[in-house]
């Protein structure tokens, strides 16, 4: 029995062997386990002495839930996959996940781009180079330069990197003195 899942197990009667000593959930005979199970409607886990209520957010406590119920129930990997609404493959990823770094692996990651794929920080150092260089130059021309250089950037993407660094040009009149 793995060693993360001593404790998950329960029974209504003492040891089989009554003068022996060890971790309770081995002291019993398969027959008499009874495990934890996840109650999606109530969003608690369900055992025979009780429940424990889990937040609606918890995702690594009902992909956890998930893994227990397709491994150590009669459910099977396929059908707890199914019943929490993953498919078979990503069963097996998080199962393997699991078994090589434990239930924080369970913990959903940040999907999309790690970092600016067009504005890196060239392309940006550039922009601002440009304006200094050029203060009347326009978006479309800067990036027109940038492009000659080599460097892949849009107009819409220079545009942002003048509002964002806000070196906009400065449109305002001056109102004059009386």
């Amino acid at each position: 029995m793995p060693p993360y899942f001593i404790g998950l197990f329960t029974s209504q009667r003492r040891p089989s062997s009554p003068g022996r000593r060890c971790f309770p959930p081995l002291c019993f005979r398969p027959e008499e386990w009874r495990m934890l199970a996840f109650d999606r409607d109530q969003h608690r886990l369900v055992g025979p002495h009780g429940s424990l209520p889990i937040l609606e957010e918890d995702d690594i406590t009902r992909k956890l839930a998930m893994l227990i119920e397709g491994e150590c129930d009669a459910l099977g990997p396929r059908q707890a996959a199914e019943t929490f609404g993953f498919s078979q493959s990503r069963y097996d990823q998080m199962r393997t996940a699991f078994q090589l770094h434990g239930a924080k692996a369970l913990s959903s990651q940040r999907r999309g781009p790690k970092r600016p794929y067009r504005r890196t920080q060239e392309v940006t150092r550039q922009v601002i180079r440009h304006r200094f260089l050029d203060p009347d130059a326009t978006a479309e021309v800067i990036a027109q330069k940038i492009r000659q250089t080599g460097l892949q950037i849009s107009t819409r993407s220079v545009e942002r990197v003048i509002e964002d660094v806000g070196l906009q040009k400065n449109t305002s009149s001056l109102s004059s003195a009386p």
